[in-house]
């Protein structure tokens, strides 16, 4: 098999295109089935009542979950988070990170709004490292890299999640326009290249501490990461003093137009 090299020289001394098997795949995963529905439930949680989703996926067989209150109906303009697992700080409230600060902040806010979807997308962890790279990556952070270079100086990509099983997820749902929740533009422009649009943008604010600082503000300078003021205005969540979400109206999504 040629590499790539000498198949762009073969291609050009042709007229030919030439795609590579990541083109493929990708074409495929925006034009192929790649969820199924497999089953739903209603869970009561700290935030209120919500019908659980659970897709899982044709490729790999993960499943995924989508946690749904109240009515789609026309699908517009839908409260959306995408939310990436994240076990370290999901579930064990690791200070590393704000993922279980987003994921706890976004389900507040659906829940105070009545009507919203936030799909959580398994296999993600450590933006698609997994777990055991991530914790390598920790120890190269502790040793003075920042989280991309960690990722960079185990050979691996600073970020390999897609976003197509998602989006099918959401669309399978019945959501066609939606307010984002999200600081990630990347996330944004994944997911509208899926066919779905994005009405808006809520961006969710959370704590910085000095455990979170210096990750917050590598993701903000070296990945195109918006937090508060600077996400197209002003903020549009606010966060208490205790480290929590406030209570009180939902958010207003900024406008993408």
């Amino acid at each position: 098999m040629a590499r790539l090299p000498k198949l762009r020289q073969f291609a050009q001394m042709e007229n030919m295109k030439i795609i590579s098997i990541a083109d493929l795949i990708r074409y495929r995963r925006k034009r192929d089935k790649l969820v199924e529905h497999a089953s739903a439930a209603q869970i009561p949680t700290m935030w209120g009542p919500f019908v659980a989703y659970c897709y899982r996926s044709i490729l790999d067989g993960i499943e995924h979950i989508a946690m749904v209150k109240g009515e789609i109906g026309d699908g517009q303009d839908i409260l959306v988070r995408v939310h990436s697992e994240c076990l370290t700080g999901d579930i064990f409230g690791s200070a590393r990170c704000d993922c279980g600060n987003q994921l706890a902040i976004a389900m507040q806010q659906i829940e105070a709004a009545g009507r919203g979807v936030l799909v959580y997308l398994r296999g993600h962890e450590g933006r698609g490292i997994g777990l055991g790279h991530k914790l390598r990556a920790y120890n190269l952070q502790d040793d003075g890299r920042d989280t991309v270079e960690a990722n960079e100086e185990l050979g691996l990509p600073v970020d390999s999640r897609e976003y197509g099983i998602g989006a099918q997820i959401l669309r399978d749902l019945g959501v066609r326009t939606m307010k984002l929740m999200t600081n990630n533009p990347a996330k944004y422009i994944g997911l509208k290249g899926y066919g779905l649009a994005v009405a808006g943008r809520v961006p969710l604010l959370t704590p910085i501490t000095k455990e979170n600082k210096r990750y917050l503000e590598t993701k903000r300078a070296k990945m195109g990461h918006v937090y508060g003021f600077e996400f197209n205005g002003g903020p549009t969540s606010l966060i208490a003093g205790n480290g929590k979400p406030s209570t009180g109206s939902p958010p207003a999504a900024v406008s993408d137009s």
